[in-house]
């Protein structure tokens, strides 16, 4: 049906069009020079028939806005309207008089008026610019299925199994003389148990979503001269970073961005660590530990000398439990016959051996399935904190019930939960004039 009535909805678009060129004997010109049929310029439409058009056209927008065109948008002096559930070749140039051009469109323009107009909410509003914004296909797909709504969806069926729990507690309240109790304390738990594992699932999924939308963070690590540069160069196919024979070259660390099949790395190429009174390499070896600290996986260089050596082939920092470990054994080149430890990937990078390897098992530390199977997956540190402070007042709530708290109280920790969980979306009400200064500044101009 809806097919249908978009079809009807664009004939009716062409036939007013159509019409308008019977009203003209002469081509218009646009801003570029080229001739513009009289039939694709809405200078020739009645005020009446374009007042209708756009009446016709507006729950079909994408801001539902009757008043002003707000979906055509001026690129190079002319004004492209786009369907909002039109099918491909569909979109249509016209010209537009001054006195419907309602002045320049601000950061987000059209994308607050949608979320006004309720077409879509907090959470489907910021997957707008992340899209706009995405450098990966990986980080695409994040943003394209937030977009759609099922994440939207998933928040929004927490909220409800909340409510219903904080329903039975109030009417609880309502019988409070006869000491009535309509939510059966053990399934009560058992219930927001569930909830709270859900909350915790979409919390932890941020590690995840967050690597995709800002770019695996790989800390590249070890002694000087074991080749951390000369790899950054290999994968980049470039001479970006200077190589040299001396030991301390790289004083600071130096961020390069990777797309290995659709997933955005950042190298973090760092300072060699070793003992040294030098007070700048000191400095250094400070910032390499920090790079270590915050990246989601660490590769550790050594080379097949060192190796020969008796060097130890297990970094001599603390790692996280969540933090992937790299070994690589490099310059395998100048020894081919030094046996590898097990657990360890012989490279070369000044020749590239080993190299695609390496770039597969990268790749394969990042696992994309759930984001091309439509799962919810946080990436935005604002939804991370609703989660979060959504997860605590649970918690209190658990203690709660466990001590016995008061039904009013325990209905209004529940009611926490839900304003955090809501908080996300904003479908319940709307959000602070801060919160919305805050999303819509992040989108460029007109979108």
């Amino acid at each position: 049906m809806k097919r249908i009535m978009n079809k009807w909805l664009w004939s009716l678009l062409c036939v007013t069009l159509l019409g308008a060129a019977a009203c003209s004997d002469d081509d218009t010109e646009g801003d570029s020079g080229n001739p513009i049929p009289p039939a694709l310029s809405t200078e020739n439409l009645p005020d009446a028939g374009l007042k209708f058009l756009y009446s016709a056209l507006t729950p079909h927008t994408f801001t539902m806005n009757v008043d002003a065109p707000w979906e055509i948008t001026k690129t190079a002096g002319w004004f492209v309207v786009t369907p909002n559930k039109g099918e491909a070749g569909q979109n249509i140039q016209v010209t537009v008089t001054p006195a419907l051009n309602q002045g320049e469109a601000r950061d987000g323009e059209f994308t607050i008026r949608a979320y006004l107009a309720g077409k879509l909410d907090l959470s489907q509003a910021e997957a707008v610019a992340d899209i706009i914004a995405s450098s990966s296909r990986a980080a695409h797909a994040l943003a394209a299925n937030q977009m759609r709504g099922g994440y939207s969806d998933a928040l929004e069926g927490l909220c409800e199994k909340l409510l219903e729990l904080t329903a039975l507690l109030e009417l609880e309240l309502d019988f409070s003389e006869e000491e009535v109790e309509f939510a059966d304390r053990a399934q009560l738990r058992e219930a927001m148990q569930r909830i709270g594992a859900h909350i915790d699932a979409l919390r932890n999924s941020f590690t995840l979503g967050n690597a995709i939308k800002e770019g695996v963070a790989v800390a590249i690590t070890g002694a000087p001269n074991v080749g951390k540069s000369t790899l950054l160069n290999r994968l980049l196919n470039e001479e970006r970073v200077l190589v040299s024979d001396i030991a301390g070259t790289t004083r600071d660390v130096i961020e390069e961005r990777i797309n290995i099949d659709g997933v955005v790395f950042r190298f973090l190429d760092t300072a060699g660590i070793r003992a040294t009174d030098d007070r700048l390499e000191q400095m250094g070896i400070q910032r390499t530990m920090s790079s270590i600290e915050r990246a989601q996986i660490v590769i550790y260089m050594t080379d097949a000398a060192r190796l020969a050596a008796g060097a130890p082939v297990a970094p001599e920092f603390p790692l996280r439990a969540d933090q992937k470990l790299l070994v690589l054994v490099n310059k395998t080149d100048t020894a081919p016959d030094c046996p590898l430890p097990e657990g360890t990937i012989g490279i070369s990078a000044r020749n590239g051996d080993g190299i695609e390897s390496l770039r597969r098992i990268l790749r394969s530390f990042v696992d994309t399935e759930a984001l091309y199977h439509g799962d919810a997956i946080v990436s935005n540190n604002r939804h991370y904190e609703a989660l979060t402070a959504a997860g605590d007042a649970l918690r209190r709530a658990l203690d709660g019930l466990g001590s016995g708290l008061q039904t009013d109280l325990l209905s209004e920790e529940i009611r926490q939960v839900i304003h955090h969980v809501g908080s996300v979306t904003g479908r319940n009400s709307l959000a602070s004039e801060e919160v919305l200064k805050h999303i819509f500044s992040k989108h460029c101009v007109g979108k």
